[in-house]
């Protein structure tokens, strides 16, 4: 049912191109006669779009499907019309393949650096706090700035004096109350002489510059030391 219904369509639609193709020849021939004076420009050029706001029984209508003139003037403004449809719709095209071609480029780009970041061997730093005055969670204190690039960071942490070994958490947080976790890591203190050391790795890569916070918690302290870190 659905094929025979398909080509009926399709059979109408030749037959109903074919008429107008044979009135637009009549017309082109001189073989009608047209009422009324010929539209001007503008109500061909909307006609030509096929513009709702032109009704069919408007008399214009009527003469320009009738002249020999306004038919060849409207034809050819159709064209126009459909030329100007299919550079649009190639404009539009070319550029969201633009678009397309920019956004791969910025992806394989991204994906470039980001694999280049992860190539990349860790920045050693030493953060030195041997002298420095601890404070816990909240309470005031002038502290020693810390400075850390925003990559990944092997870092080895001389502790403040009489600092006791065992496992440590270090942390960077957006404040001094823990909140905001950026990133964090365990290890254990190595006994280096008098001094007790914590080597960790963080990963820094995705943090934007600016103020944080450095911390060390020992396993069998609820209270973390805060530092403030600057990662640039």
């Amino acid at each position: 049912m659905r094929l025979s219904w398909r080509r009926s369509s399709r059979a109408e639609d030749r037959i109903d191109k074919w008429m107008v193709q044979q009135h637009q020849r009549r017309v082109l021939a001189g073989e009608t006669t047209p009422s009324g004076p010929c539209p001007d420009e503008a109500f061909l050029r909307a006609l030509a779009r096929r513009s709702n706001s032109i009704a069919l029984t408007d008399p214009r209508v009527e003469h320009a499907a009738t002249c020999p003139n306004c038919m060849k003037r409207l034809l050819a403004l159709r064209q126009e019309h459909q030329s100007q449809r299919r550079k649009l719709a190639w404009a539009l095209a070319s550029t969201a393949c633009i678009v397309l071609v920019i956004a791969l480029i910025g992806w394989w780009r991204y994906e470039s650096r980001e694999q280049m970041l992860a190539q990349a061997p860790p920045v050693a730093k030493t953060v030195d706090l041997w002298n420095t005055a601890t404070y816990r969670g909240q309470q005031p204190g002038q502290l020693q700035s810390v400075e850390l690039p925003a990559s990944r960071v092997h870092m080895t942490i001389i502790l403040p004096q009489f600092s006791s070994s065992g496992q440590y958490l270090v942390a960077v947080t957006r404040d001094q109350n823990g909140n905001g976790l950026v990133a964090e890591g365990t290890a254990a203190a190595a006994d280096s002489g008098a001094q007790e050391k914590v080597i960790v790795d963080l990963d820094l890569r995705r943090v934007k510059a600016g103020a944080y916070f450095l911390s060390t918690t020992h396993e069998q302290d609820q209270a973390a030391y805060y530092y403030p870190l600057q990662i640039k």
